[in-house]
This record gives C-alpha cells, sequence and structure tokens, in this order.
C-alpha cells in the first residue's frame, strides 16, 4: 500500500512540474501550481524579476506548500542561483496548516545539513532571528504566504504575507544557506529543486 502511495505522489509530483516547465516556456505568461497563482514578473527592491520555476513541496503524498523562485536572469544551477546578481525572491504559499516552530527547525537543520560549516557559523544571528519569528508566528494556515527576498546593500529581508517582519539580516551567507534549504545536495524536496530551477522531472521518489 505505502509503495502504490509512493507511486501515486510521484505521478502527482511528475505531471505537475511537466505543466510548470513547458508554462515557463512563455516568460509573459504567469503559472498555476496547485491552485496558487505565480506571475511571471515581480518587483523586487526596483527591479523587475521573472519567474524562474516553481512547485509543490511534498511530504509523501501531502502536499505541504508550493513555492516559486525570482530572478533578474535564468538560472538552472545552485551555483547559477547563489552567484546571481541583484535582488532575489523565493515566495512560499501554504497547503496546509503547520506549527511555526516546526517549520523554522526544519529549516534550520536543512541549511546546517546543506551549508557549509563556515558558512552556516557566518549565518547563525540570521537563523536565530527565523526562528524568532517562526515561534512569533506560532502557526501558518493554509492559504499564508511568507518568504524571503534577498536586497544587495540591505540583505534578506523575511517576509510573512506580503510584509517584511522586522529589518533585514544583513549577512549574505544567511540567504544563501536559505536557497540550500531547496537547491542544496540534500534538499528538501528533489522534485522541487529541479521545479525551482525550471528542470524537467526526474521522477524520483517523493521526500520522507
Amino acid at each position: 500500500m505505502q509503495r502504490r502511495l509512493l507511486l501515486l505522489a510521484t505521478a502527482l509530483t511528475w505531471a505537475a512540474t511537466a505543466a510548470n516547465t513547458a508554462a515557463l516556456a512563455e516568460p509573459a505568461s504567469a503559472i498555476d501550481v496547485a491552485g496558487v497563482r505565480y506571475p511571471a514578473t515581480v518587483s523586487v527592491g526596483g527591479s523587475t524579476l521573472s519567474l524562474n520555476g516553481a512547485g509543490i513541496r511534498y511530504r509523501f503524498v501531502v502536499r505541504v506548500y508550493t513555492a516559486g523562485l525570482y530572478l533578474a536572469a535564468k538560472a538552472n544551477t545552485t551555483e547559477a542561483v547563489l552567484a546571481a546578481a541583484g535582488p532575489k525572491r523565493l515566495h512560499v504559499v501554504m497547503l496546509r496548516d503547520i506549527d511555526g516552530n516546526d517549520l523554522g527547525k526544519l529549516f534550520t537543520r536543512g541549511m546546517q545539513d546543506n551549508s557549509p560549516r563556515e558558512e552556516f557559523a557566518k549565518s547563525i544571528p540570521g537563523t536565530l532571528r527565523m526562528a524568532e519569528v517562526f515561534a512569533a508566528k506560532k502557526r501558518l494556515a493554509q492559504g499564508e504566504t511568507f518568504g524571503f527576498d534577498w536586497l544587495p546593500g540591505q540583505g534578506t529581508a523575511l517576509m510573512l504575507n506580503g510584509k517584511p517582519f522586522g529589518e533585514p539580516i544583513k549577512e549574505p551567507e544567511f540567504f544563501n544557506a536559505l536557497m540550500r534549504i531547496w537547491l542544496g545536495p540534500s534538499p528538501a524536496d528533489a522534485n522541487l529543486k529541479d521545479a525551482l530551477l525550471g528542470l524537467p522531472p526526474k521522477l524520483q521518489q517523493p521526500q520522507q
């Protein structure tokens, strides 16, 4: 039974990612991910960014959230995303309710598992700030949004429901460590990683 569920989730992820990849061939068009609309372009820090890719975070067959990555220029590798100049945005929309503390802990673990030790050490002040944000929020409900904007010269702005939460976190290592949660060697969801990079699906097994 569990194997059937895993195969079903794989098929669903493949279909959603394939649709997103096809949609991204039209840069002027927005795309729909699990009922969430991601516009083709957004304005961040006075710059117009284009949708690089978007997809769904699955846990077994459960859809947890959608995520979309916006950049000034197309990038299909983790290295290219991290090295990209100008503002950047990762936007997340919840598909189910989740405890804020739990989400903060998962993100911290993801940053630690995917970042070089020295880089993670430099990102610890920002990581603690992020943990405070999710602890204060306590619970993210279905339909609520959060995200991270990289603003050159300012740092990482933590966004909750479209509004900045506190002052930007200045260390660039913090934003890079955040991106590696989704784009690192041990990403939160390998299918979502490919989707954010605008790559075709690989029919990987859903993440636990």
